[in-house]
């Protein structure tokens, strides 16, 4: 071990069991997890967030299977350097063979993945992929195709606590034998603000413990000033489980429904500062352009679940961008709960035993033994001007969509009057 690498290369696992996270590929009877102890490997796209363990997965999985391990990288190895690896790994074919690691695979343009492909298709070389980004977009299908794709998750505060743990403790390795205590709050702190990414929660550790001079009883006393100031960033009261959670996402809903868009903005700013799983704000953006907004502007919904994508696709921190773009939109548009309200009255409705049965003119449509179609008595609205004809749709008429007067909505509200009164 070389004293000199930082805390986060040092403390890389070295066998599967050390590996924190990722119990979804990497748990007991997973797919990935038995393709690598079989040694039954072939090739490996892995992606998912930084600091999530992409390289150190790779290179446990060197260890694992006792093969070669070479390592290239798509922002600075060329097309020259590629072809020596791949080379050289057909040289020593018949040994116990090459793993090639291709960090941030998706910087590698279409031709240089293309050099891969006839090294990876005859069996030359494994390759296993990591990058940031969706390979089905940014990594050349043919690659993908011969490559099984793994997703990995960020870690939870839980997992990056064990991390910071783990670190602490190992004497070899780690700062074990420095006498050094993180107070519950700093370590709480660290393991949320950090996003998941174990690296990131390492390095400012590593940071704390060298800055911080030992207090006169010999301890480097880590306290949440401390581990603040190491990350740069203030801790906001904000607990993701209790009524810091609940109270801030409420506050947030309530002033878009209120049309207050820069109260809206402060409470969203809150929580990604805070830490917050920005696809649980986007989904609530969703349920309030349906909620809040409805017929009023149908556009609100396509706004809402534009940026749900948008933050599975770009990611933090620029997806915040979409959200703020979502959260005005939302905000200053006009307001309707009509189908919200809707769905609720015809919910209790069924909820309380006035189930009506189809009527027989809607039922499915069947075919007669000469190949006719039978619907006794519906009427195909098409058929009709306006594309309108008076019919039941219910067998006892009840109203339950009642539109507003704000934005589109009020054009429903005429076309709805001018059909019903055209009978």
């Amino acid at each position: 071990m070389n004293p000199s690498e930082p805390l986060a290369a040092r403390m890389r696992p070295r066998s599967l069991d050390e590996v924190v996270g990722q119990r979804h590929i990497l748990g007991e009877g997973k797919l990935l997890r038995r393709v690598i102890e079989a040694d039954r490997l072939t090739n490996i796209i892995l992606y998912g967030p930084p600091g999530c363990g992409k390289t150190t997965l790779a290179e446990v999985i060197a260890k694992t299977t006792q093969r070669n391990f070479v390592r290239c990288s798509g922002v600075v190895s060329n097309v020259a350097e590629i072809r020596q690896v791949c080379d050289r790994a057909r040289n020593e074919l018949g040994g116990m063979g090459t793993i090639l690691f291709v960090d941030e695979i998706h910087r590698f343009n279409k031709s240089q993945q293309d050099v891969l492909l006839p090294y990876v298709e005859d069996g030359t070389v494994v390759l296993i992929g990591a990058t940031t980004h969706n390979p089905s977009m940014f990594v050349n299908t043919p690659l993908t195709s011969r490559s099984l794709v793994f997703e990995l998750k960020p870690l939870t505060p839980e997992e990056t606590g064990v991390l910071l743990d783990r670190a602490l403790a190992d004497k070899e390795r780690g700062y074990g034998a420095i006498p050094t205590q993180l107070d519950p709050d700093a370590r709480q702190f660290l393991a949320e603000i950090c996003d998941g990414d174990g690296r990131h929660a390492l390095t400012a550790l590593e940071v704390a413990v060298r800055s911080t001079p030992p207090s006169a009883d010999g301890i480097v006393h880590l306290t949440l000033d401390v581990m603040q100031e190491c990350v740069q960033r203030r801790a906001v009261q904000y607990d993701k489980k209790e009524d810091g959670h609940y109270d801030t996402i409420s506050a947030f809903i309530k002033s878009i429904r209120g049309s207050d868009p820069d109260a809206a903005i402060y409470w969203l700013a809150k929580m990604l500062h805070a830490g917050e799983d920005p696809r649980f704000i986007a989904r609530r953006l969703v349920i309030s352009a349906s909620e809040d907004i409805g017929n009023a502007d149908p556009r609100g919904i396509s706004v809402a679940v534009a940026a749900l994508q948008a933050v599975e696709f770009v990611g933090m921190p620029e997806a915040r961008i979409s959200l703020a773009q979502a959260t005005t939109y939302l905000a200053t548009a006009p307001k309707s709960n009509r189908s919200y309200e809707a769905i609720g009255k015809a919910l209790h409705d069924i909820e309380t035993g006035a189930v009506q049965p189809v009527p027989e003119h809607l039922k499915n449509v069947h075919v007669n033994a000469i190949g006719a179609e039978e619907n006794a008595g519906y009427k195909y609205p098409h058929a009709y001007k306006g594309a309108y004809t008076e019919q039941a749709y219910l067998r006892i008429p009840t109203t339950y969509y009642v539109p507003s007067e704000q934005g589109y909505e009020a054009t429903i509200a005429k076309r709805m009057d001018m059909l019903r009164g055209a009978f």
